[in-house]
């Protein structure tokens, strides 16, 4: 037996395997496939005051190592997911993160004190790195002085845990990073995508209708393990959660291995809406094989040089 047990700061989850935002509904959309409270985590789709369209069709297009994505953040609004989702979820036994999102400070907040309101939730991940959006989003998360109010506005609102999800696309990723521990944030989840396009040679036009997208899946697994690892050392006490191209359970020891105390599951869901529980039972499989008895003891353990 394997102790899979982790903790991201003050949160303790049974294993380290989540579903990440955006790609598992609001957690109850594959219960017959991937029941969620036999995750650590469920991360809902990004939720913001009020229910969001987001953009025009198309805005998923496969490619050879994953997808670009633009949906725009569509969502049912908050109150929704309060009053009919998050329920059914404590029911369930699930432990649920919720994603916050806002064009402006102060909706972020708003979102926030709504959940507030909802004993069952377990914590918050804040949405400040979203490539396919026209307001909120990359502004916050590549600038420092705004990502700090941002946070520490957010950090008022709430004692539960507080993550925020960085974005690939800043120009200094640590100070972005740091910027946001100083607001508060309990725990760091990164990577969000990296901004891409495809183009359609025929009709000579981009395939999304936005234009530009989020790349996710294996193709950026190199990059976000990169990014993990430098976020790691530089600020070695800080929990870190690790998303980016996560594929099987080897995939996810080398975050674990690079600083990560969990990660996050997102594109593979796509093909195989069952991939997290795959992947946390070939965790289990590797610590077995490597006489492993406790996962967490894998965290920050990559021996650089």
């Amino acid at each position: 037996m394997v102790d899979l047990a982790v903790r991201v700061g003050a949160l303790r989850l049974a294993n380290p395997v989540l579903a990440a935002s955006g790609t598992f509904g609001y957690g109850l959309d594959l219960v017959d496939l991937c029941p969620p409270e036999r995750l650590g985590a469920v991360v809902s789709k990004g939720l913001s005051p009020l229910p969001r369209a987001g953009n025009p069709t198309p805005r998923i297009v496969e490619t050879a190592a994953g997808m670009i994505n633009a949906i725009g953040l569509q969502n049912i609004g908050v109150e929704a997911f309060c009053r009919e989702v998050a329920p059914e979820l404590a029911s369930r036994g699930a432990t649920v993160i919720v994603n916050v999102f806002g064009e402006r400070p102060h909706e972020y907040r708003e979102v926030i004190e709504r959940c507030e309101r909802v004993d069952s939730i377990a914590g918050y991940e804040l949405n400040v790195s979203c490539p396919n959006v026209d307001h909120g989003g990359m502004e916050f998360g590549h600038d420092p002085k705004q990502l700090v109010a941002l946070t520490a506005l957010c950090r008022a609102a709430t004692q539960r845990p507080l993550w925020v999800k960085l974005s690939p696309n800043a120009p200094h990723l640590v100070a972005t990073a740091q910027a946001a521990v100083d607001g508060g944030a309990d725990a760091l989840t990164l990577i969000n995508t990296l901004r891409a396009i495809a183009i359609d040679p025929v009709r000579r036009r981009p395939v999304l209708a936005t234009g530009y997208g989020g790349l996710s899946g294996p193709a950026i697994k190199p990059v976000a393990l990169r990014m993990v690892w430098d976020v790691h050392r530089a600020l070695p006490t800080v929990p870190l959660v690790g998303i980016g191209g996560i594929d099987s359970g080897r995939d996810a020891v080398e975050f674990l291995l690079a600083g990560a105390s969990a990660v996050q599951v997102g594109t593979a869901i796509f093909r195989q809406p069952s991939a997290p529980l795959r992947i946390l039972a070939e965790i289990e499989a590797f610590c077995v094989s490597q006489g492993v008895e406790e996962v967490r003891s894998l965290i920050g353990g990559l021996q650089w040089r």
